[in-house]
């Protein structure tokens, strides 16, 4: 390393050290900044420490809980890793992950799709899990075709990298698609079977990425993911390297079977948590360990001593209440904590939490493309209410809260004001503690709700 990545590291770690024991906060991104600003491509400096190589994480949904699922697996089989666990996703994040120690076996790290450009040039990864594609931060991301293009282009610049993708995502597989062809190797994951569930109300991909012809679909397991071919035969669910099968989604978490390359027979993977989308995530971390040289008794070990610390997916208790916590930041992650909810057969309250800072996008006109009318069970009720409709009662907050009210109106379905998770349980306060409340939120809202539930509450 040059003086100037040795100046860099040295005032990144004093950042850090400042941070965290002088002012008592996070250090996942400032130290990263500082050090950035001294050496720009201190990422790739810093790359050299790492003994096996970096495994990168992409994706609109689900990056964090794969990313920190798939470092706590590599870690358990003996391993060591840098990770940037708190979801610091962009290039000040990844450089302040990788400042500790002297060398590591693996970095993994969690990457905005957008800031892939920044990071996989310089990071130089053995591979890049790309989980799923869908609309999300509009007015910072614009449409996915950009997105695409940025991440191509990243694979581009990083031509010794594998594309680990998610088969049943045809945008997903769009960039596969085109990558290959730039001579990126490529490897695909996916559920191989039917799982019923009805299709989503406004899918996100409806034509080839190839001709532009409407697709057809042997089966979705939810928004576009699923069995896709395009009818003019130039462009389909590739062949999967590895499959679930005997998924089985409820409640109490899921399960499913995986098999596929270097995987003699099948392994059978559980979890206490989740939904269909968790069963890909899963899949995804189990697919990225085994390539990382994780057996799959160890990445089910990790995996049971899994406990969600960023808010994504926590349970508390307040006051004999249950209160599930959960990120829901665009259409498809709102329909798939609705797909939770309502597997969830106990009757119930919502808290549906939407802010408009910076990193939420002020544009929030996807929330008319969720499916809430799904929740819609029963007649109107009366106006300011906190009243069931059918088995839930619903609650609107955030800066946004009147306009989740006029959505929540369209549904059907009466949604009256609270501005804290304290409020939200004050308004269900009527109903049984054996209802839990879930509490759905978009980014900037995230946090002030887990340190509140924390303050209140429990851990379950």
């Amino acid at each position: 390393m040059g003086l100037r990545g040795s100046v860099a590291q040295g005032m990144g770690r004093l950042t850090t050290w400042g941070l965290k024991n002088v002012l008592h906060r996070s250090a996942s991104q400032l130290p990263g900044r500082v050090a950035l600003a001294v050496e720009p491509h201190l990422i790739a400096e810093l790359s050299h420490k790492l003994k096996r190589g970096a495994i990168v994480v992409c994706g609109t949904n689900g990056k964090t809980t794969t990313n920190n699922v798939l470092a706590n697996a590599i870690e358990a089989s003996g391993q060591t890793v840098l990770c940037n666990r708190a979801g610091a996703n962009m290039a000040p994040g990844v450089a302040a992950a990788l400042l500790p120690g002297a060398s590591a076996d693996w970095a993994v790290m969690e990457a905005d799709e957008l800031s892939t450009i920044n990071i996989l040039p310089e990071l130089r990864p053995r591979y890049l899990v790309l989980l799923n594609l869908f609309r999300d931060q509009l007015d910072r991301a614009g449409e996915i075709d950009r997105v695409q293009q940025v991440i191509e282009q990243a694979l581009a610049s990083s031509p010794e990298t594998t594309l680990v993708v998610c088969g049943d995502d045809p945008l997903s597989i769009g960039v596969a698609h085109r990558a290959q062809e730039g001579g990126t190797k490529v490897l695909a994951f996916g559920i191989a079977e039917d799982l019923h569930l009805p299709a989503a109300r406004v899918p996100e991909a409806r034509f080839c990425q190839v001709c532009g012809a409407e697709l057809t679909y042997r089966y979705r397991s939810y928004a576009q993911l699923g069995a896709f071919s395009c009818p003019n035969g130039d462009f389909a669910r590739p062949k999967l390297d590895w499959k679930a099968t005997n998924v089985a989604v409820g409640r109490k978490g899921v399960g499913f079977d995986v098999s596929g390359a270097g995987i003699d027979g099948s392994v059978r993977i559980r979890a206490n948590f989740g939904g269909v989308y968790m069963v890909y995530n899963l899949l995804a971390a189990f697919v990225a360990a085994h390539l990382a040289g994780v057996n799959a008794a160890t990445f089910q070990h990790a995996l049971d001593g899994y406990h969600p610390e960023n808010g994504r997916l926590q349970h508390f208790r307040v006051d004999g209440r249950e209160v599930v916590l959960n990120l829901a930041k665009n259409p498809t992650g709102f329909n798939q904590n609705i797909s939770l909810m309502l597997a969830d057969d106990r009757k119930k309250a919502a808290f549906f939490v939407i802010n408009d800072d910076y990193n939420d996008g002020k544009d929030i006109s996807w929330i008319w493309d969720v499916d809430f009318e799904r929740l819609a069970v029963g007649a109107p009720r009366p106006k300011d209410k906190v009243v069931e409709a059918g088995d839930l009662a619903v609650i609107a907050g955030g800066h946004r809260a009147e306009d989740v009210r006029v959505r929540m109106k369209y549904a059907g379905i009466p949604a009256p004001v609270a501005h804290t998770v304290r409020e939200a349980l004050g308004a269900v306060s009527d109903l049984p503690p054996e209802r839990p409340l879930y509490v759905l939120t978009n980014y900037s809202a995230l946090w002030p709700a887990k340190v509140e539930l924390e303050k209140m509450g429990e851990r379950l």
